[in-house]
Parts: structure tokens; C-alpha cells; sequence
């Protein structure tokens, strides 16, 4: 049997930087243990400050802080704070007492705002139960799609059935229709043929766009979560599980989508998008093949990270470490295009953004692909109050 302090240890993500002064020259100073976990202690090197910290924003916890997370979880999976131990236990080989456990989802509900929804869930599972004995119904839906490497859907059927009774969202029904049938009627031959969106470099005209950078509850989320996952490649699987689970609007995760050649050629014709052009594509290159230009691919595909339904808008987002230095304009505009050939939906009502723990940013891809025939300079407002012109080159604008 594998020590708990070991797992702990081994989920232990290491410090960037000092969380007093902010400084990144900083040393490793020994460890704390206790009962349960070995947490390692770090001594900043700026000589103003000197203070030891850890990695963690979480204080005061006995628990490993991926157990806190999961006991959060379960209870949004509509698991009783009784239940929770023992499938912790199985789990991870701990066993938090249930009123710990309640105390917990307590201290945290403001981040895990899926628990105002979730009598009114409880009530749409329990009815489900009642009509079909013989099916197992979870909160969940989860598929593992072996599409080249293996991918995890998840879908939250019953908070999109309460998202949908908004009045802003009434229209977004194809968007049940579609993540309903992909467990069972996914063309999965596609996604072994067809080239991946996110090898793909189009040259998408950036004007009359605007990226628009802030902060927001995913960031917040994303900073709550990650502190306790070391390796990077495990850093989408934690926080999607999380966020379909515990926020309220986080609808699907790794949800497949591809666009055909004829598509493509459809939207460009009849709804006048400027998409391809006459300089074609470039092909990113992989170990197999070098960098190639030319005409679109037959097929493309690919798997959005989080589907988000919010403020009258399906939200098509992607987790991107270093979020700050990344600019996947082309990979979030396919999976946009794509998602509103296969449900029906206009692109009008898609926004795109990428996050991490400290930015976010959004764009509509209607303005990638449709350009206005306007020679007035314009502006744009925000909420916030602040105001931004709109571009009329060819230049990625970021606010």
C-alpha cells in the first residue's frame, strides 16, 4: 500500500514565486509533515522580505488539497456528505469525517456556485431514477473517445436542461440535441482521418476584431484548482473535472467537433465569411511532415476544453498555460465554425476565450470571419467603462 504522505507529496505543485513580495528567487527549506502529507517549504531569497512559504493560497488543511477538491466534487455529483468518505477512501486511501467534509463545501461554496443549482438538479436525477429503474443515471455523463490519443467527454445534462429555462438562453436547444447524441452517434473514423484544428494556421484577417483581456471566475476557479496539480499534461483533466462538476455554467468538456471542406465552402458562398482566401492554409509541422501550404484539408477536427452557456452566448473556451503569451485566435475560431455548423446555431451567438490562472481572453469569431464594409473609424464600450477603436488592419488588437 502506497503511504498517504507519498501521494501527497507526489500532488504537491512547486512555487513560482514568493506569495509576499512576488520575487522568483527563492530556495527549497526542508519540509513540514504531518499525520497525512509532506509539504515542502520555500525561503525567499529577496532580503526585505525572507519569509518561508509554501506553494499553496490554501491554509490550515490536514488534507492533501486534491482530497478537498474531490469531497467538494462528489457532493455537486450528488453524493451526501456521508457517502463521501467512503469513496474517498477507496480513492485516494483517506477519510475525512463527513462533518469535515460539510465544513468544507461550506467555506467554499462561493467559488462552487453549481450549489444553488443543485436541489433543482437532485429533483431532475431523481425523476429520471423513478422513470427508468433499469438505467443508471449520473449528474455526469462521461465517454473516453480514442480519437488518435484518448479523451474524456464530460456532459452536465441537468444543469444545461436549468440553463436553458433562462429567457436568454431559450434558443440553445440544438445544443442539447447535439451534446446528447455524441456518446452515441459520433462519427469517430473522422477524428482518425481528418486534420486537427489546432494544426492548422489560416490567415484569418484580424481586423475589425478586438481581444478584450481580463480577469473573471475562471481565472479564479483555475488558480483555486491548479495549485495542487505539479505536472502540466494533468492540468486540463483537473480543471475540467472540477468545472463541470462544481461551477454553474460549465456545461461539456472535450467535446468533439469536425468541419468538412463543403461546409467550409458553404459558409464562405452563402454567408460571404472570409475564411480560406486564395493563399490557402499552412499545416503545422509534425515529426512526420514538414510545414506545407496549400488548399484545405478534406476534414477537420478537434476537442473543445470547456463548453460554457452564459449571458445569452455559447462560450467555447480553451486552457492555455501562459495564457498571456498565447494567441490561439485560428484553433478557437475552427472549433466555433465547426460547432455552429453542427448544431444549427449562429455564429452571432458563439463567444471564444483562453484562460489560465491569471488572464482571460475573448473575442467573438464572427468578427474574424465577417468583415464589415465600413469607412467610418469606430468604437467599441465596454461595461467596464472602457472604450476601444476598432481596428481597420490587419493587426490582432488586444484591451
Amino acid at each position: 500500500m502506497v503511504r498517504p504522505t507519498t501521494i501527497a507529496a507526489s500532488l504537491e505543485r512547486a512555487a513560482e514565486s514568493c506569495p509576499h513580495c512576488a520575487c522568483k528567487d527563492f530556495v527549497k527549506r526542508g519540509i513540514r509533515r504531518n499525520k497525512l502529507q509532506i509539504v515542502q517549504l520555500y525561503k525567499c531569497g529577496n532580503l526585505a522580505c525572507g519569509r518561508t512559504f509554501t506553494s499553496r493560497t490554501i491554509k490550515g488543511k490536514q488534507f492533501p488539497w486534491p482530497v478537498v477538491l474531490d469531497a467538494i466534487s462528489y457532493h455537486n455529483l450528488g453524493y451526501t456528505f456521508e457517502e463521501i468518505p467512503k469513496i474517498l477512501e477507496a480513492k485516494r486511501n483517506m477519510s475525512p469525517q463527513p462533518d469535515t467534509v460539510a465544513k468544507w463545501y461550506e467555506e467554499y461554496k462561493p467559488l462552487c456556485r453549481f450549489e444553488r443549482l443543485r436541489p433543482y438538479a437532485m429533483n431532475i436525477l431523481a425523476a429520471w431514477r423513478r422513470q427508468n429503474r433499469d438505467i443508471r443515471f449520473d449528474m455526469v455523463e462521461t465517454t473516453t473517445l480514442a480519437h488518435r490519443q484518448l479523451y474524456r467527454f464530460r456532459y452536465h445534462r441537468p444543469k444545461l436542461i436549468l440553463m436553458l429555462e433562462e429567457y436568454r438562453n431559450r434558443n440553445f436547444g440544438r445544443l442539447t440535441d447535439y451534446l446528447d447524441s455524441v456518446s452515441t452517434e459520433t462519427p469517430h473514423q473522422y477524428f482518425s482521418e481528418g486534420q486537427r484544428m489546432s494544426e492548422i494556421r489560416s490567415r484569418f484577417d484580424k481586423a475589425e476584431m478586438i481581444v478584450k483581456g481580463k480577469t473573471n471566475f475562471a481565472t479564479r476557479l483555475a488558480k483555486f484548482v491548479l495549485q495542487a496539480v505539479p505536472e502540466n499534461k494533468e492540468r486540463h483533466e483537473m480543471l475540467q473535472r472540477f468545472m463541470i462538476a462544481n461551477d454553474s455554467v460549465t456545461v461539456a468538456t472535450e467535446v468533439p467537433v469536425f468541419i468538412r471542406k463543403e461546409d467550409i465552402e458553404h459558409m464562405e458562398q452563402a454567408l460571404k465569411f472570409q475564411i480560406v482566401g486564395e493563399e490557402g492554409v499552412v499545416l503545422k509541422p509534425r515529426a512526420e511532415r514538414r510545414r506545407e501550404e496549400g488548399k484545405l484539408p478534406r476534414l477537420l477536427t478537434g476537442h473543445i476544453d470547456l463548453v460554457q452557456v452564459r449571458n445569452g452566448q455559447v462560450h467555447v473556451l480553451d486552457y492555455k498555460p501562459k495564457a498571456a503569451k498565447e494567441r490561439p485566435i485560428e484553433q478557437l475560431t475552427w472549433y466555433a465554425l465547426a460547432l455552429s455548423r453542427l448544431t444549427g446555431l449562429r455564429l452571432y451567438e458563439f463567444k471564444c476565450a483562453w484562460f489560465d490562472e491569471n488572464d482571460y481572453f475573448e473575442f467573438y469569431p464572427l468578427h474574424v470571419v465577417k468583415k464589415l464594409q465600413r469607412k467610418r473609424q469606430r468604437n467599441v464600450r465596454y461595461k467596464d467603462g472602457s472604450v476601444a477603436r476598432i481596428p481597420t488592419k490587419n493587426v490582432l488588437t488586444v484591451v
